[in-house]
Parts: structure tokens; C-alpha cells; sequence
């Protein structure tokens, strides 16, 4: 099972649809399949050592005492149970999750709000008419929706995640 990491006013709160089961199991999210760990590093809003986060037990170390902690980061999905595909969700499974995400931004406050992929953010929304990148602000937080991080060209994710990281005062302009 996940322990999702939130804190207070984190930098960016990192939101995806749902774990995979492998993630689940190690209760990490993205340790799955660690892209999205890689690109992190790569894009400069965290700072760690390839072979620790090729490692699950190292991962799981950075992930429950780093991210939030040092980085100021947080993570959390719409939907906590864990499928091997978003195919295998329910309609309707993501209510419950909305109002959770909603609750969270507001009480957290961060400065940028991440969602990994456009099903993601249209889970959240309801709405399917949007693009990728910025969206309309949720209450004082900025609102980005990146491609998801496992199919596709490294470069695009990298530059997305250095433009989520400069808002959120995490990298140089």
C-alpha cells in the first residue's frame, strides 16, 4: 500500500490517476516502472543518485523520508486502488477522489499542482476539452498537466518538469 506524502505548502503536489501493482506493492508510486524517478533527477527537482533510485529499497528510503521532507514535495493519486492499466477503473471510481484532491490543494496550498497525464486531469475535471500544459489556477495554486511519463520522448517530460520546477521556484529561471 501507498503512503501518500503531503505536506503543508509544498512546492509542487505531484498527482497521478492511479498505482500499478507492482508500485502498490512497493509502496511507492512510479517505482514500477522508475522513469518518472529518472526524470525527476534529471530535471533537476530532486537530487539523487542514479543507482539509489534504481534500488527499491533506496527508492522507498527517498520517497518516505526526502520527498517531502527535503524537496517539499508531495504525491498523491485520484484513485487509490491499484490496476495494471487505467482501462481496468470504473467510471465513476474517481468521485470520491476528486473531492479528496479538491480538500487537499486547499488545505495544502501548493505552489504548483502537477497531474501526470491528460486521463488524470480529466478524471479531476470531468472535462475533456484542454491541452497540455498550463491550466486555469485551482484557489492560489498553478495548475500544469505534463504527458505521462512512461510512453514517449524523455525531452518532452524533462523540459515539462524543468517548466512545472522554475513556477514553483524549485530551479532558476
Amino acid at each position: 500500500m501507498i503512503k501518500y506524502a503531503v505536506s503543508r505548502r509544498p512546492r509542487i503536489m505531484f498527482v497521478g490517476i492511479n498505482p500499478h501493482y507492482g508500485s502498490y506493492r512497493r509502496g511507492v508510486p512510479f517505482s514500477n516502472n522508475k522513469m518518472f524517478w529518472y526524470l525527476l533527477n534529471r530535471s533537476g527537482i530532486i537530487d539523487e543518485s542514479m543507482d539509489d533510485l534504481k534500488r527499491d529499497e533506496s527508492l522507498r528510503r527517498i520517497y518516505k523520508s526526502r520527498f517531502a521532507q527535503t524537496y517539499n514535495l508531495n504525491f498523491t493519486n485520484i484513485i487509490t486502488r491499484p490496476s495494471r492499466t487505467v482501462a481496468q477503473l470504473r467510471k465513476g471510481e474517481e468521485l470520491p477522489g476528486r473531492l479528496r484532491i479538491a480538500r487537499l490543494i486547499s488545505e495544502c496550498r501548493p505552489k504548483v499542482v502537477c497531474f501526470i497525464g491528460k486521463i488524470t486531469y480529466m478524471k479531476f475535471t470531468g472535462n475533456s476539452d484542454f491541452g497540455f500544459g498550463w491550466q486555469k489556477g485551482i484557489g492560489g495554486s498553478r495548475v500544469y498537466v505534463m504527458h505521462f511519463p512512461i510512453r514517449g520522448m524523455a525531452s518532452i517530460r524533462l523540459r515539462e518538469l524543468r517548466e512545472v520546477g522554475r513556477a514553483a521556484g524549485i530551479l532558476g529561471r
